[in-house]
C-alpha cells in the first residue's frame, strides 16, 4: 500500500499478505482469502462494471493482479481479509486510454488542524469507509482486461472484459472516482485551499468532511446532522459506518473528551517497522541523532566489495518506512531523516548505523502521541530556525495550534547562506509561506476567530526580524534573491508578524541541528509530543 503525498509515494509496510493469486490459495489462509475475491467480484459484478465481449484484433487487453491485504485495528489484530483486483495500469498508452490522471487527496497536515479544532470545540469526530470506491467512478473511454483467473466465465472463456467502470490500477481510476464525488456534492462547499476538505453549515450546525481516497471523517458540532450526512452517503454509495474515529491510515486517534485532548499514535506501526528491519530487539535509543553526528558523501562506499555489502541493505526500504511516521505524527526525526535520506543512491556504513540509531529512538518512544488539547485560546503560533552546513542552509518550521504541531518541515535548501542572518531570513520567508496557506484555510474553515488576526512567526535572530519588517539592503544582505523578500510583502499586509524569541525558546531548533538530549525533550514535550495514560 502507499500513500499519496504530493509528488511523493510513502511505503506502508505489509503483514505477511500474499503476493499472489497462487501464494493466497495455497496459503494457510486459502479460505479467507477465496471468500475475500468472491466477495470483490459480487460487489464489481453487482456494479456492473464490465461487460464481457469479443476480442478486437487491434486492441491488446491490459491484464491485472490480485492485491492482498489484512486490516488491522487500533491493537494490531486482523479483522478483515481484503482482495482487490487491480488492472496492470502501467500498459495503458496515454491519449488512448486515458487522458488526465491527476486526484487530490487530504493533507495529513490539513488531518491534523481538523483534528485540533475537534479538540477544542469537543466536535463529534466520525469516520466512514467507501466500499469499492473506484467502482463508482464512470469511464469515459475504451478499456479492456483479461478475465481473472479461477473465476473465468465457463461459457465465455475467449471473451475479454470491457471495462465500463473505474477499477483499481488504471490510471484515471482515482480521478474518476473523486469527481464523481465531487458531482455529488451533498450541500457541501469544497474548501479552496485544500480540494478533499468540505464544509457544510445550517445555522450553528456545521460538518467537515475530510476526503482520502475512500476513508471518511465527519467532523461537526451536531449529531442530527452528521446523521442526514451519512444518510445522504449511504444513498449514493456503498458505506461502512466506522463510528467513532479511532484507527485510520495507521494512525490511532485516542481521545478524552473531558480533557478535551485527542492524541496521535503510531505505536502499531512503528512495531511493524522495527519488526522489518529486525530492530525490536535492539538497545533504546534516546536520540534521533546525536551532537556531533556528521555524515557527508566521503562516507560512500569507496571499494566494490564495500559497495556490493551496502546494496544488500535495505536503507531505502527503512528511510521510507520512517518517513511515514514523520509525516503523520513524529517532527522529533524531521531532521535525522532529512540528513540520512540524502545518500539512499549510495549509502555507507556510517549512514546505516544513523538510520539505526533513528528505529532505536522509535522503539523507546514508539507509544508517545502527539496531542491536541489544554490551551484557553484557538490560536496558531509558529517557529521556524536554520543553521549553516557546509554554507548550505538547513532550514526548519513547526506551527502550533491548541497544543500540538499540525505543520513541519526540515530539509536543506541549495541556497547558499554566508551569515547566520542570511540564513535566518531565508529560512523565515520559507515558514511565512506556510504560515499564509495556513491562515488562508482556517480562515476557511470559519471556526479558528483569530483567523482574522495576524499569525505569529517567532525567530531567534534579530538581523533577520529586522531585513524582514523593513527593506535594507546593506553590504552583506544586498545579494540576497528576491523571491526571499516576499516575507516583507506578508508582513507589511497584515498575515504575519515576525516576533523575536530566545534561542533556547525556539522550538525550531531539533529541525535545524542535534542536540543535547534535555534540550532536544524539553523542545518535543513542546511539541506536543508526550505519553497519555
Amino acid at each position: 500500500m502507499f500513500l499519496t503525498m504530493g509528488r511523493h509515494d510513502v511505503l506502508l509496510l505489509d503483514n505477511d499478505e500474499p503476493k499472489t493469486y497462487k501464494e493466497a490459495v495455497m496459503g494457510p489462509d486459502s479460505e479467507k482469502w477465496l471468500e475475500a475475491m468472491r466477495s470483490k467480484l459480487k460487489s464489481m459484478a453487482d456494479n456492473q462494471v464490465w461487460n464481457l465481449v469479443e476480442p478486437l484484433d487491434q486492441v491488446r487487453p491490459i491484464e491485472y493482479k490480485w492485491v492482498f491485504k489484512k486490516k488491522i485495528d487500533a491493537d494490531g489484530n486482523v479483522h478483515i481479509y481484503k482482495a482487490r483486483l487491480v488492472a496492470k495500469g502501467f500498459r495503458q498508452i496515454q491519449s488512448v486510454d486515458y487522458d488526465e490522471t491527476f486526484s487530490p487527496v487530504a493533507m495529513l497536515k490539513s488531518i491534523r488542524i481538523l483534528l485540533a479544532i475537534a479538540a477544542y470545540h469537543d466536535y463529534e469526530v466520525w469516520q466512514m469507509d467507501v466500499k469499492t470506491a473506484f467502482l463508482n467512478g464512470n469511464l469515459s473511454g475504451d478499456v479492456y482486461m483479461t478475465q481473472p483467473n479461477g473465476f473465468v466465465d465457463p461459457q465465455n472463456t475467449g471473451k475479454v472484459c470491457k471495462i465500463l467502470k473505474s477499477i483499481y490500477g488504471l490510471k484515471q481510476a482515482s480521478r474518476t472516482w473523486n469527481l464523481r464525488f465531487d458531482e455529488k456534492g451533498f450541500g457541501f462547499i469544497k474548501n479552496v485551499e485544500e480540494p478533499c476538505v468540505y464544509k457544510k453549515v445550517s445555522g450553528s450546525a456545521l460538518v467537515f468532511l475530510v476526503l482520502y481516497v475512500d476513508d471518511i471523517l465527519l467532523i461537526g458540532n451536531d449529531i442530527p446532522m452528521l446523521e442526514a450526512v451519512k444518510d445522504s452517503l449511504r444513498k449514493s454509495f456503498s458505506m461502512k459506518d466506522l463510528g467513532e474515529a479511532a484507527y485510520i491510515l495507521d494512525i490511532k486517534i485516542y481521545r478524552d473528551r473531558s480533557k478535551r485532548l485527542i492524541g496521535l499514535s503510531q505505536s502499531t506501526y512503528i512495531d511493524k517497522v522495527l519488526k522489518r528491519f529486525n530492530m525490536h530487539d535492539s538497545k533504546k535509543g534516546f536520540l534521533p541523532m546525536s551532537p556531533g553526528t556528521i555524515l557527508s558523501k566521503t562516507q560512500c562506499p569507496s571499494t566494490i566489495d564495500e559497495q556490493k555489502r551496502m546494496s544488500e541493505t535495505p536503507y531505502a526500504s527503512a528511510i521510507g518506512s520512517i518517513m511515514y511516521a514523520m509525516i503523520c505524527t513524529r517532527p522529533d526525526v524531521s531532521l535525522a531523516l532529512s540528513v540520512t535520506s540524502r545518500y539512499q543512491s549510495c549509502p555507507g556504513e556510517d549512514h546505516w548505523i544513523a538510520v539505526k540509531n533513528i528505529l532505536k529512538y522509535l522503539r523507546r518512544t514508539k507509544d508517545a502521541f502527539l496531542v491536541f488539547g489544554g490551551e484557553e485560546e484557538l490560536v496558531v503560533k509558529g517557529y521556524t530556525n536554520a543553521d549553516k552546513d557546509d554554507s548550505r542552509l538547513q532550514a526548519g518550521f513547526v506551527f502550533f495550534l491548541n497544543g500540538g504541531a499540525v505543520s513541519w518541515k526540515s530539509s536543506k535548501q541549495d541556497t547558499m547562506a554566508d551569515s547566520a542572518t542570511e540564513a535566518e531570513y531565508i529560512a523565515a520567508s520559507k515558514a511565512t509561506k506556510e504560515a499564509v496557506w495556513i491562515k488562508k484555510i482556517i480562515s476557511e474553515l470559519g471556526v479558528v476567530p483569530s483567523a482574522s488576526c495576524p499569525l505569529d512567526l517567532y525567530c531567534d535572530n534579530m538581523g533577520a526580524i529586522a531585513q524582514a519588517k523593513e527593506p535594507r539592503s546593506h553590504q552583506k544582505s544586498k545579494h540576497i534573491l528576491r523571491q526571499y523578500h516576499l516575507i516583507r510583502e506578508i508582513i507589511d499586509r497584515g498575515d504575519v508578524k515576525i516576533c523575536k524569541v530566545h534561542t533556547d525558546l525556539n522550538v525550531a531548533d531539533p529541525l535545524t541541528k542535534p542536540l543535547s538530549q534535555s534540550k532536544f525533550e524539553a523542545h518535543t514535550k513542546a511539541m506536543g509530543i508526550g505519553y497519555l495514560s
